[in-house]
C-alpha cells in the first residue's frame, strides 16, 4: 500500500470517527432536551470528547508519519505542509 493510499485510509477512518462523534453529540443534545439523567448525559459527552480527541490525534499522527517519511526520503516539503514543530504544537493543543 502506498503512503497516499495509507493516508486516504487513515483520513477515512478519522472522518468516520467524527461522524460517530456527531451522532453521539446529537444524542447528548436530545438527552439534555428531554431532561435525561445527568449521569447518562455526562457519559455520552465524555464519549463525544474522546472520539473527537482520537480523530485529532489520528490526523496529526498521519501528518507526522508523512513528514518523517518525506524527510527520510529527501523529498521536498509541499507548500503549506506543516513542519515537525508545527505538528508538535498542534499535538499539544489536544493534550
Amino acid at each position: 500500500m502506498s503512503s497516499t493510499q495509507a493516508s486516504a485510509e487513515e483520513i477515512r477512518k478519522a472522518v468516520n470517527r467524527l461522524k460517530r462523534a456527531r451522532g453521539q453529540l446529537t444524542a447528548v443534545i436530545d438527552a439534555m432536551e428531554t431532561e435525561a439523567d445527568c449521569r447518562d448525559v455526562v457519559l455520552q459527552l465524555a464519549a463525544v470528547g474522546k472520539a473527537i480527541d482520537r480523530a485529532g490525534f489520528a490526523v496529526i499522527s498521519t501528518a507526522l508519519r508523512n513528514c518523517v517519511t518525506d524527510a527520510e526520503s529527501g523529498a521536498e516539503r509541499e507548500d503549506g505542509a506543516p513542519t515537525v514543530a508545527e505538528l508538535e504544537k498542534l499535538f499539544l493543543t489536544l493534550a
